[in-house]
């Protein structure tokens, strides 16, 4: 197992765990990405997204990338929510402008049934792309490793892309339940699998994207989406030589179920931008540190607004208080179109307010 240099600033983990912080820590997700002129380049010279996500060492360049730039707190791994079905033989591609695509998705009961893990060997891209940026980042700030939620996974696996109605595997769902939870079991078992071993490489956080959990009714989601992520958070290393690796789970339109997220064992709840700040703490209590929840397209307006809107949500969760705490990020990822130095602007305001609020 490669030495890594001790870390220099532990504020994001020390937040996840609900320790007392200097300032609210700031990360962002997709910050490494279309926005930056140098992710533009880098992606260009590997030629498609999955040139970049598969080579260790384009990942560890895209993933410093806005490290070098802000004074960011945490690092997330440069990679694909889609890698695990991808190495399960479902044959992953991407169309320009159209997003991810399956060439085997999962049509029929014998296409279920055939459904197995991941071979052996079949992420350790991955892995050694966790190592590398671990090594590179020399202790700067945490990496955050990070899957998709067994069923968001599963919605790409039975539709074979993105989809805005999710009929087929809604068809599937409560046509045939029993595949349903076939293929959630074993994407479960796979999810959890991935993320101890990015842990083992050397990542020092997790988090589980529950995309398309919001796409559920009340009741679904406890039953197909909710359930797998207490699965996966259940089989989770939660210490590492000592030191402890927090989880963190984001059910993207999941504002409904907080109390319920809460209680599956995770260290934080993310937070879509749908969600008021004020209440969620209330209701979570001293449970989970939050993380969250500034709209994206906000970083589309002035500098001047995003300052304002910053300073809302830090007003919004309040002054920390023992046993609480709160991660400031994004309800969603950054958008392509978002100015860089409004980006700026957004770190240099969480930092900078959220240390008065603690004065």
């Amino acid at each position: 197992m490669p030495q890594f240099a001790p870390l220099q600033n532990d504020n994001f983990l020390r937040a996840l765990l609900r320790q007392p912080t200097d300032y609210t820590p700031v990360w962002l997700m997709r910050q490494a990405g279309r926005y930056l002129p140098e992710y533009r380049a880098t992606r260009q010279k590997a030629g498609s997204f999955m040139g970049l996500a598969t080579n260790s060492d384009y990942a560890t360049e895209v993933t410093l990338q806005p490290i070098d730039r802000y004074p960011l707190d945490a690092a997330i791994l440069f990679s694909d929510i889609l890698t695990v079905p991808d190495a399960m033989g479902l044959g992953l591609y991407f169309v320009e402008g159209e997003g991810p695509k399956f060439q085997r998705p999962l049509k029929t009961e014998a296409d279920v049934m055939a459904l197995r893990e991941p071979a052996e060997g079949s992420l350790d891209y991955v892995f050694k792309a966790v190592t590398q940026i671990r090594t590179e980042l020399n202790g700067r700030v945490p990496l955050i490793g990070f899957s998709g939620s067994p069923w968001t996974l599963a919605c790409y696996m039975v539709e074979g892309q993105g989809s805005r109605e999710f009929h087929t595997i809604k068809k599937m769902l409560y046509n045939r339940p029993e595949l349903m939870h076939h293929i959630l079991r074993i994407n479960a078992k796979s999810v959890a699998d991935y993320l101890n071993a990015q842990i083992d490489a050397g990542a020092q956080a997790v988090m589980i994207f529950d995309s398309w959990g919001g796409a559920l009714a009340d009741g679904a989601y406890q039953e197909f989406s909710l359930q797998y992520m207490q699965q996966v958070v259940s089989q989770l290393k939660r210490e590492k030589d000592g030191v402890k690796i927090p989880a963190i789970v984001f059910t993207k339109g999941g504002g409904l179920w907080i109390e319920q997220i809460a209680d599956i064992g995770a260290d934080a709840v993310g937070l879509d931008w749908t969600v008021n700040l004020t209440k969620a703490r209330q209701q979570v209590g001293d449970k989970v540190a939050l993380q969250g929840n500034l709209d994206p397209a906000i970083l589309l307006a002035s500098p001047e607004q995003v300052q304002a809107e910053v300073r809302k949500v830090l007003d919004a969760y309040g002054k920390p208080s023992a046993g609480h705490g709160h991660v400031f990020n994004l309800g969603h990822g950054i958008s392509q179109f978002t100015a860089p130095e409004n980006v700026a602007a957004m770190v240099e305001t969480v930092h900078s307010y959220s240390k008065a609020q603690r004065a």
